[in-house]
């Protein structure tokens, strides 16, 4: 493994790499992937695409579970964890990026694939620290994500999965720098095996980001598409927290040329204030905008929401006692 962390780390401070314009992340990648052989990791190709924060495609690295992506809420290069593959999810967001999106649940994993495959992937990026200089600035590997096309917890094997990502994590010696994370829409939190996986994403030290998009029965169909009810979509969120940190991540964005109303706006704060007088403790609230097209057929009606609307609902979250990050 020498000869490929030696080629990684001179290509990472080489002058040629750090001036060019623009400089994709996938050739920096692929060249490292060449150099170590792909030998833990046979189903992995060199693919080369221009990674950003507005492309966050899951055949990134020509994998069927790893994908690299360029976080804005993370603030760096996250590894994403695709449980869903299919493409397969038990919501239909109209803001939702994925093409070819169905209705269902995650297909059977192949466990032994996806170690091999995240192995691969971090042997191939983690060298002790990950940072190069690139168009869209320097680069540090900051979390492992489980999210993808659809909702991860309705893989039957999402407790392993978690085991499997945080022995990998733990493997490399990247525990002690990067985050775990579970993206879930928390709709299927009731369920005794997904309790299972939160307990065990907990002990890992890892966290859940809870989709919260909304705060009242009528927005939430609206925008999830998921016949889940705001008084259901509460008791979730408590159930969750109650398992594992966690913090709410919320999409905000017009439709039809208008933000969320004031008393929509009144019915999320509700919300997450009764969940705070149930006890539940949320570590904050993480409020992003529109990054990349919706591939919904509601996509021609959403627009972003402008940088001082965002601000000023931020503000009346804070006020509840709840930290809140803006990523516009």
């Amino acid at each position: 493994m020498g000869t490929w962390r030696n080629w990684l780390a001179r290509r990472l401070v080489t002058p040629k790499v750090a001036g060019s314009s623009p400089v994709v992340l996938a050739q920096v990648l692929g060249g490292a992937l060449t150099c170590a052989g792909l030998v833990q990791c046979p189903e992995m190709r060199v693919a080369n695409p221009e990674l950003s924060h507005e492309d966050h495609r899951r055949d990134a690295a020509g994998l069927l579970y790893v994908y690299p992506v360029l976080s804005r809420r993370s603030g760096g290069l996250s590894i994403g964890i695709n449980l869903n593959p299919n493409r397969a999810c038990n919501w239909r967001c109209i803001y939702c990026q994925v093409e070819g999106l169905v209705r269902g649940n995650a297909p059977a994993l192949d466990l032994p694939r996806l170690q091999r495959e995240l192995e691969g992937f971090c042997n191939a990026v983690a060298d002790g620290s990950f940072a190069a200089r690139t168009a869209v600035g320097t680069l540090e590997l900051r979390d492992f994500a489980i999210s993808g096309d659809g909702e991860p917890t309705s893989a039957k094997e999402f407790p392993e999965a978690v085991d499997c990502v945080a022995a990998v994590r733990s493997a490399c010696g990247l525990d002690q720098r990067t985050k775990l994370i579970l993206i879930t829409n928390g709709s299927l939190v009731q369920q005794a095996r997904v309790q299972d996986g939160l307990r065990r994403l907990a002990a890992h030290g890892g966290e859940a980001w809870f989709k919260l998009d909304r705060g009242s029965d009528e927005a939430m169909r609206l925008v999830n598409d998921a016949g889940q009810s705001a008084e259901r979509a509460l008791e979730n969120l408590c159930v969750c927290a109650a398992l594992c940190p966690t913090q709410v991540q919320t999409a905000l964005f017009c439709i039809d040329g208008a933000p969320p109303s004031t008393s929509e706006c009144d019915a999320y704060t509700a919300l997450l204030q009764r969940a705070l007088q149930r006890g539940a403790p949320l570590r904050g609230v993480l409020l992003y905008g529109l990054a990349r097209a919706s591939q919904q057929p509601e996509a021609p009606r959403l627009s972003r929401v402008d940088a001082p609307w965002m601000e000023a609902f931020a503000s009346r979250i804070r006020t509840l006692g709840l930290p809140v990050q803006i990523h516009a």
